[in-house]
């Protein structure tokens, strides 16, 4: 009827006499230290709090217990639920006000067309390092290779040094990109729209609107009454919203293009950076403004938290 030997047969029902009739065989083994409503607790203790630690957790959970499981035995129980230590990714904080803001601000763009987001002249700020990177590295290396040089990770003292450029692009393509000497505040900025931003949104056409985030030199009275005395159109923009600003994503693909380039001074990293702001295709213009209904959908699902864009 099964299609196995009698011997089978006869071993089955031999240890499931000797089980009294159960189907689960003995575990062998060290018995599990903790029970089934010690894993609940500890899986809801870390879900409440994401931040705690296995020690914490331990603590916590485990404080009138007379034998305490290990911090090991925690780490287990968690990463067998799945909930693993991760670093976490670093968003604006954003308040209930600009939650609101940001939400209305995407329901108004949401159905615009790209002829509508071809209009705009997107603009930001951003800094890029001399020598290496501000970002997380990691390294894959045989164990007792730490101190080895070629698993070493170079760094120089105060960082080497940074050089700060002011971009824009727009519909029909890349836009200026001009570095900022010294400190920006309100009169460089002033100066940086007037000679390299008015230019630019005066060849784009009739229409055309500016973009800006709120920082507050974007703001001041002074730049304000300058806007209104160009009768420049900007665009009203929600507080704390990179993931908005597609521009954001350019900065990135311009320091993946100038990875491996190294530069003795600003002079040098801003001749790097130029030449390979001037080589970034119409495709990836094309694939960020594409993008905008997207971003404005995610940020009405998300009520106005930040997003992955």
């Amino acid at each position: 009827m099964f299609g196995v030997t009698e011997a089978c047969i006869s071993q089955s029902l031999k240890r499931w006499k000797a089980q009294d009739g159960s189907t689960k065989s003995q575990r062998t083994g060290r018995p599990r230290v903790t029970g089934l409503n010690d894993d609940m607790n500890i899986l809801k203790t870390s879900r409440t709090n994401p931040r705690l630690t296995a020690p914490a957790i331990r603590r916590e959970v485990f404080l009138n217990s007379p034998s305490p499981p290990s911090v090991s035995t925690v780490k287990r129980r968690l990463n067998a639920a799945g909930i693993m230590g991760r670093r976490p990714v670093k968003k604006p904080l954003i308040s209930e006000k600009n939650r609101a803001a940001r939400v209305k601000w995407a329901k108004e763009h949401l159905n615009w067309t790209r002829q509508d987001w071809n209009k705009i002249l997107w603009s930001d700020e951003s800094k890029f390092l001399l020598f290496g990177s501000d970002g997380i590295q990691w390294v894959r290396r045989p164990i007792g290779s730490r101190y080895h040089p070629k698993y070493q990770l170079p760094t120089v003292k105060h960082g080497g040094g940074s050089c700060m450029v002011w971009g824009a692009f727009s519909g029909s393509g890349i836009g200026p990109l001009h570095r900022v000497n010294g400190i920006m505040d309100k009169h460089v900025y002033k100066d940086i729209l007037q000679n390299q931003m008015l230019p630019h949104l005066r060849a784009m056409g009739r229409g055309s609107v500016y973009q800006q985030d709120n920082d507050p030199k974007h703001t001041s009275l002074f730049v304000k009454d300058w806007f209104k005395s160009r009768r420049v159109n900007v665009m009203g923009w929600p507080s704390q919203s990179p993931d908005l600003n597609p521009i954001e994503h350019l900065w990135e693909e311009l320091e993946r293009r100038c990875a491996n380039k190294r530069a003795k001074n600003c002079n040098e990293k801003f001749a790097q950076l130029l030449s390979e702001w001037n080589q970034i295709p119409m495709s990836t213009i094309d694939t960020l403004l594409n993008s905008m209904q997207r971003r404005c959908q995610a940020v009405i699902d998300a009520r106005g938290f930040a997003t992955k864009y």
